[in-house]
């Protein structure tokens, strides 16, 4: 199972993740912000405090709102092409 690391924000909508497989890279999610749970995070303001729970092992937000370390690792690895 996939789990995240760390999390850093960067700018707009990217973050740079690390993953437990030794990967890394920039994730921009700004075209992934959709439904009600993801709203508040168009406010960069809100975007910026992203974590890594220590329990689920992947990027939350305290609205808690949250994104699957396989989502992000494919869209990480969609975005690199």
């Amino acid at each position: 199972m996939l789990h995240i690391k760390s999390a850093k924000y960067l700018s707009g909508y990217k973050l740079w993740i690390a993953f437990d497989d030794g990967t890394s890279g920039e994730v921009d999610l700004a075209n992934e912000l959709k439904g009600s749970m993801f709203e508040p995070l168009k406010d960069l303001a809100e975007f910026q405090n992203v974590t890594v729970d220590p329990e689920l092992e992947t990027i939350v937000w305290p609205n808690g709102a949250d994104l699957a370390p396989e989502f992000l690792k494919a869209l990480q690895s969609k975005q690199s092409v």
